[in-house]
């Protein structure tokens, strides 16, 4: 039984690294859900004005969407390695398939977060019957009394209206919801139809087995944790040596004692190693052995960035 449960676990763990950007894009889409819901209840309301409505309803859609968005622009980090490829080689090694591949990917990670804004504002439908009641013809509404106009139309999401047309704000606010509700669903159709046709397309053109690609991914998350971490404790390292020299002792505690002894640090690394090693990378063979990152690259004493016969792009990204 007990080992029957560490299998599980086991077979959880790997899972779950394997799908680790899935992971990241429901963890977002549920932040997203929560703060929309909280700004729903704390922060939404409706001026329930003429001409102000229209405005407020699709700012209140628009504007914290915008926002999410470039959020995970910022936070992607192939937006950071596009920035420095082209401040110091361009994007002249770039083929047009790569340079949709990236651009798709930054895009779409980005995307997560304001289309799930987005499509829970559109299921509430707050928002929605806001930005819209105004429009509404009165003459599509039977036996809507003629004396009333913009005004009253523009003061049904509030309730705020006379005892004789509590009837038409209902039927005004049932008609604007189910409008905005179709809107959500098919917002969500379109957004799992383009998911799929992606997913799809990437294993289609991927020059790589299916193996090989969960290996590169390995990796590169492998990779990525080791550098972050030896980066941390090299520069560690290196101030305690600084601050040393400067003060003639240094204040450390036992760990931090034992890391000096165990890792001495010489130096540090030349502008040209770490240009060498930062910037956007696509798949590369070298004489038919992959080269899984530009760390990789630059440990195998590979030169150049653009395709040649031995080192050539495979045109594919990174994800």
């Amino acid at each position: 039984m007990a080992a029957l449960i560490a299998e599980n676990f086991r077979f959880l763990s790997l899972f779950f690294k394997s799908k680790d950007v899935m992971i990241f894009n429901g963890l977002v889409a549920l932040g997203t859900v929560g703060s929309e819901e909280l700004f729903s209840v704390v922060a939404f309301n409706c001026p329930c004005s003429p001409a102000r409505n229209y405005i407020y309803g699709l700012a209140a859609i628009g504007v914290p969407a915008l926002a999410l968005f470039l959020i995970g622009v910022i936070w992607n980090n192939h937006t950071w390695n596009l920035v420095a490829e082209c401040h110091k080689r361009g994007v002249k090694n770039f083929s047009a398939a790569a340079t949709f591949l990236l651009f798709g990917s930054i895009m779409g990670r980005a995307a997560v977060a304001p289309v799930t804004w987005s499509v829970i504002s559109l299921l509430r439908g707050e928002a929605y019957i806001c930005a819209l009641s105004e429009f509404v013809r009165p003459s599509s509404l039977d036996k809507f009394p003629a004396e009333y106009g913009v005004d009253v139309l523009a003061r049904f999401p509030c309730k705020d209206v006379p005892a004789n047309l509590t009837k038409f704000r209902d039927e005004v606010t049932r008609r604007l919801r189910y409008e905005s509700q179709l809107f959500g669903w098919l917002l969500i159709g379109i957004v799992a139809v383009l998911v799929f046709l992606t997913k799809c397309l990437k294993h289609c053109c991927s020059p790589l087995s299916y193996r090989q690609e969960a290996y590169w991914a390995q990796y590169r998350s492998n990779e990525d944790k080791l550098f972050r971490r030896t980066a941390e404790v090299h520069s560690r390292i290196l101030a305690a040596k600084n601050v040393k020299q400067f003060f003639g002792f240094v204040a450390l505690d036992k760990e931090e004692k034992e890391l000096v002894q165990e890792f001495p640090v010489e130096g540090v690394q030349p502008s040209p190693q770490w240009n060498a090693i930062t910037g956007v990378y696509i798949y590369r063979e070298n004489k038919g052995f992959p080269l899984y990152s530009r760390l990789h690259k630059w440990a195998k004493g590979v030169e150049g960035n653009g395709p040649s016969p031995e080192a050539h792009e495979m045109l594919f990204l990174a994800s």
